[in-house]
């Protein structure tokens, strides 16, 4: 039985593209996950493993470390996930037998996996299942020296369609200012980590954010349906796209996910009007073929809830239906804020808070403080506890269950929470008291920043965290506000 249908040699650079891509985006994630979990999930974290695993099932939350957790399995698993995508990312495993680059590349899924699964609030982002849903299909793929198989390639079409047209729709139905097009007036300055660009892409004239916002919709609501029809008319579309999520890395800061999306655009591109010639290419054995027919299948029916989730008005945003995030949903900014808060954390070491006490603040290493500091780049590495200090600007209730012990980790001194962040203003000594107050920022004007310097202006509205200090029993002792 001749099998020609199931291969398309038209995509064997693309493939490899992607495999490449991919395996340096798993590379940055575990790389990631090594420098900061101790602080954030390891045993003495802000939100323990050991302590999630006691009192979430394996069932609920598939991972190794239901098996067995400590530190030193944990940066263990980090690490070989780090070095098994490291070669990958440099074709170690292009000539190997299908079975071999198969184990390969399921070896970061299921480290990454596990790792998702009792991260909690620190991995509740929509990339961190994408690259897994990603990462689950770059399996079935084949090594280099095979053909691509079409099933898995029109796979990947489906999670890009999912990806953009659900980011598309959250918008349409959600905040009013994407439809009159004037959320791109806010966004640049209320996204949660604005990079180097960001000021400069606030003070475009409103045309042009006019314009950002048309070409957002076209992106996202038309162009997915292009991908789907012939050539070459489908790899235009995922250009385009490419285009599209180049610009959204330059204005801001957004972990891995457009990099991802980049990523899965280019295993749409026909290669093949390039006049990129394979090299000869190995037939894939029989049982790859019927595995891929199963896994296509798998993925059909597992798709049911995450389509019938695209047409619904109560669209839900980056959320998976099933433990082993195979097929999700996916989205971002259904609603723009219109004013950007930022939580600053604050310390003294002084006896007693008094009115003429001044406070001296910790500063972080991605998100906004320090007023006359240019936002960084950071993406595609995900600062995480920056990223949720945000969140908890939006609302106290995302901060509640790690907030009061990441200021008792702050009280203490602690060695591992105080890496996470960029100047400690103490020097590695323990402060006294600590709080948590929220102010409003807005970009400096051209005329402010070229007076004072400065990107940021801010003003103090409130207290997230009372003024605390360690009590006997090693806990913050809320005291009143000076």
């Amino acid at each position: 039985m001749r099998w020609d249908w199931f291969t398309d040699p038209g995509y064997w650079a693309s493939r490899l593209a992607f495999q490449r891509m991919l395996a340096a985006i798993y590379l940055v994630a575990f790389l990631v996950a090594a420098n900061q979990f101790r602080a954030l999930i390891g045993a003495d974290g802000l939100l323990p493993v050991p302590r999630f695993v006691r009192r979430v099932p394996f069932r609920r939350s598939p991972s190794l470390f239901h098996l067995h957790y400590s530190d030193r399995f944990f940066a263990a698993v980090t690490y070989t996930g780090a070095a098994v995508s490291a070669a990958l990312m440099f074709g170690a495993f292009d000539s190997t037998p299908v079975w071999a680059g198969m184990l390969a590349w399921a070896v970061p899924w299921v480290l990454y996996e596990s790792i998702v699964n009792v991260g909690q609030a620190w991995y509740g982002f929509g990339w961190e299942t994408l690259l897994l849903e990603a990462g689950f299909l770059a399996i079935f793929l084949g090594p280099a020296n095979t053909a691509p198989p079409t099933l898995v390639l029109w796979l990947l079409l489906w999670l890009l369609f999912r990806v953009e047209f659900g980011a598309g729709l959250i918008k349409m139905r959600g905040d009013a200012c994407w439809r009159d097009l004037t959320c791109l007036y806010y966004h640049h300055e209320t996204q949660p980590m604005p990079g180097p660009l960001s000021w400069y892409f606030h003070h475009l004239p409103k045309p042009l954010h006019k314009i950002e916002a048309v070409a957002s919709h076209f992106t996202q609501l038309v162009l997915p349906f292009v991908l789907f029809a012939p050539q070459p008319a489908a790899s235009i579309a995922a250009a385009c796209m490419i285009v599209t999520q180049c610009w959204l890395v330059a204005s801001g800061n957004f972990s891995w996910l457009n990099f991802l999306t980049i990523t899965l655009a280019v295993s749409a591109l026909d290669t093949s009007v390039l006049r990129i010639q394979p090299p000869p290419l190995a037939e894939l054995p029989s049982w790859h073929r019927g595995l891929v027919i199963a896994v296509t299948a798998l993925i059909v029916i597992l798709s049911y809830r995450p389509a019938r989730n695209l047409v619904s008005r109560r669209q839900l945003m980056n959320f998976s239906f099933d433990r082993l995030h195979l097929v999700n949903t996916y989205g971002a900014f259904g609603a723009v804020t219109k004013i950007r808060h930022e939580v600053i954390i604050e310390g003294i070491d002084d006896p007693e808070p008094a009115p003429q006490t001044v406070w001296r603040e910790y500063e972080f290493k991605g998100k906004p403080g320090d007023p006359t500091r240019r936002p960084p780049q950071v993406a595609p590495y995900h600062l995480r506890l920056d990223w949720m200090m945000w969140f908890v600007s939006l609302s106290p209730r995302y901060g509640q269950s790690w907030l009061p012990a990441l200021a008792e980790k702050l009280l203490k001194a602690d060695r591992k929470t105080l890496k996470l962040l960029r100047r400690d203003p103490f020097d590695g000594a323990r402060p006294t008291f600590v709080r948590a107050r929220i102010f409003r920022y807005r970009f400096t004007t051209r005329r402010e920043r070229r007076e004072t310097g400065a990107w940021w202006v801010r003003e103090p509205v409130g207290m997230v965290l009372r003024t605390g200090r360690l009590g006997v029993d090693g806990t913050v002792q809320p005291v009143r506000d000076s």
